[in-house]
Order: structure tokens, then sequence, then C-alpha cells
């Protein structure tokens, strides 16, 4: 039997449009004990994925836990992206137990969700078991996620992919959200926050458009 190719993206791919952000706990005290991912990296994982949702618009959830007597403020990088945020605080390890935030996922109205926070094991974890039980489809952003050792953080995403999560990176998720370099709406967006925060591939894109111009002069 011959298969057919069609040019369409695959259902199980992220449009800005289609999903809940969820960045849970991004807070000092917790990414004090975090030990299974470099806390600069952390930090600028969680920076391009605050800052892809604000620039395509995500439909966003911040929420923390006990913030004024425990876990402290959210990092820079996420208030930088959301200026004027006022994240959900709660008591609850898992979010999806405290009604402040199903009230919110709730008017928000999307079945799919994406997760990302402080630690794996516990504040990503318990949602993510919680939602998928419930029928959302539901998606984390493993490097914007940490846990107090590798062995808690790896194993938390093991038993979230066993019970049907989807794992994804921080640039796969801005790079999924643009998809296509033809969107020039966004294009500006992608390509400056992979130069802000893309390692490698950033200093690429900085050299590209840096030096491609300028030999192209020379040549004329």
């Amino acid at each position: 039997m011959s298969i057919k190719a069609i040019a369409k993206p695959a259902s199980t791919l992220l449009s800005p449009a289609d999903h809940i952000l969820m960045m849970i706990d991004h807070q000092s005290e917790m990414a004090f004990a975090t030990k299974s991912i470099d806390v600069t990296n952390l930090r600028t994982n969680a920076a391009i994925v605050a800052h892809a949702a604000a620039g395509f618009k995500i439909s966003t959830i911040v929420t923390t836990i006990s913030s004024k007597t425990f876990a402290g403020p959210l990092f820079d990088e996420v208030l930088d992206a959301f200026p004027g945020l006022e994240a959900i605080d709660r008591t609850t390890s898992n979010c999806w137990e405290d009604q402040n935030v199903i009230d919110r996922v709730n008017k928000i109205g999307k079945d799919r969700l994406v997760l990302c926070g402080l630690w794996s094991s516990v504040c990503i974890a318990g949602p993510v078991l919680s939602a998928l039980e419930q029928g959302f489809k539901v998606w984390v952003i493993t490097d914007a996620c940490g846990d107090s050792t590798t062995e808690a953080h790896e194993r938390a995403v093991e038993r979230m992919i066993q019970a049907g999560a989807r794992p994804l990176t921080a640039m796969t998720y801005l790079l999924e959200l643009q998809r296509d370099w033809a969107r020039t709406e966004t294009y500006e967006l992608t390509t400056g926050l992979a130069r802000k925060y893309g390692g490698a591939f950033g200093i690429g894109i900085t050299y590209a458009k840096t030096m491609l111009p300028a030999q192209a002069g020379k040549k004329a």
C-alpha cells in the first residue's frame, strides 16, 4: 500500500494558540537545592520559555509556592517577561490541588498543557500526572525543570513519560512555536531570543547576520 505525503504538521506539534503554559515555582529557595542542572542554565532556559510565551502571546499561568514565607521571589527572567505579573501563590506542592489554579485553567479552556518548573519530582510530576488522568494532553519542558538530585529529576521525567507526557526542551519549544521562518511577525522575536540565550546557535545567528552581509558588500 502506498502512502501519500501531505504538507501539514503533526497534530502533536505545538502552536501558539492551542495550549496553556504553566511555569511553576521558578523561585529562589527552590533553586538553592537544585542540583540536576546548573542554575545558570536553568535560569537561561526559563528565560527562553517565559519570553517566548510573552512574545507569542501564549495563555500563561505562573504559580508560586509560599512566596512570602518560604520559597521567595520568582526569577528575574520570568518577571522581566511578564511586567506586572500576578502569580498565583499557593500552599499545595501539587498545584492541580489548588482551586485558584484550576479556576484559571478552566477559564482559559484549552486541553493542552505545557509545564516547567521546580522541582521535577514533586511540583511538576504532581500536576502532570493529575492533568493526564483527567484527559489533558501534557508536554514537559525538561531543561526548564530541575530537582535536588539528577536521580530525582530523571526518575520524575521517566514517570511522567510513562504516564503519557511528552518531553521537549526550551529551545525546541521556541522553535516549534515559530516553525516557519516565513512567519515574519515573530521572526525577530525568535532569532532575538536565540541570539541572547541560545548558546552556540545564537552565536551562529549573530555571526551570519554580521559577516555574511559584510562579505557580500565586499564582493559587490
